[in-house]
């Protein structure tokens, strides 16, 4: 009996995990709106800045993605599912509307929550479309790393995956991404090793802006700046 209650409860457990992450590009849609319309709200945009920063945050990515593997018209614009999604998040801070004080810490854990889900995701999506390992690794990371960029470079900022005072962001997507990549050749890719996957990129994602972790940079670059 008891053999039996641990099988159904392993096959919900396992049930569950499928059903994340079916779903892991929705969630990881939210999670990117919320940080597009938060970051919108810093800088005092209007209604139609929130939802358009938050639509551009949530599905950038995920376009260049699809444009890239061929695979046109991009998913966002055939399953309105995930612009719904970004239009009703955008719509819920607007109502919300935190003050600015409130949202550098929420703006900083929605992103790294798209960030681990979208690298996963966008890297899966390409190995399914015949791509190669590595390719699909650098197509998880562009996933990834594209709504944020494209949400910096529309508010007027340099995109923080570019500036080395900013805590580190592409390599968290790019050691998400290619562990996926790797599990994918060797086929022992499950849902549970993507959700493990993901969690590993948002907590290294979390650890770098805790402890300030910046990417190496030359040398002499930093000789530079002391002279």
């Amino acid at each position: 009996m008891s053999g039996t209650t641990d099988l159904v409860i392993a096959a919900d457990f396992e049930s569950a995990a499928t059903w994340v992450h079916h779903y892991g590009e929705l969630i990881g849609t939210v999670a990117f709106a919320a940080s597009g319309a938060l970051a919108a709200v810093r800088r005092n945009l209007d209604i139609v800045g929130i939802v358009v920063l938050a639509s551009a945050t949530a599905l950038g990515g995920g376009i260049m993605r699809d444009v890239l593997i061929g695979h046109t018209p991009p998913t966002a614009f055939t399953d309105l599912i995930f612009l719904i999604a970004a239009t009703v998040t955008a719509l819920v801070i607007f109502v919300r509307h935190p003050g600015n004080r409130l949202t550098r810490w929420p703006l900083l854990l929605t992103d790294a929550v798209g960030l681990g889900l979208f690298c996963v995701t966008g890297t899966v999506v390409a190995y399914d479309a015949g791509l190669g390992a590595p390719t699909s690794a650098l197509l998880g990371v562009t996933t990834a790393i594209g709504g944020g960029v494209i949400r910096d470079v529309l508010s007027g900022q340099v995109p923080g995956v570019l500036r080395p005072d900013e805590s580190l962001y592409a390599i968290p997507a790019m050691v998400g991404a290619v562990v996926t990549a790797v599990l994918l050749y060797f086929g022992v890719y499950n849902a549970w090793a993507g959700l493990l996957c993901a969690a590993v990129t948002i907590a290294f994602r979390l650890l770098a802006l805790r402890y300030g972790w910046n990417g190496p940079r030359p040398h002499y670059a930093r000789h530079d700046e002391t002279e």
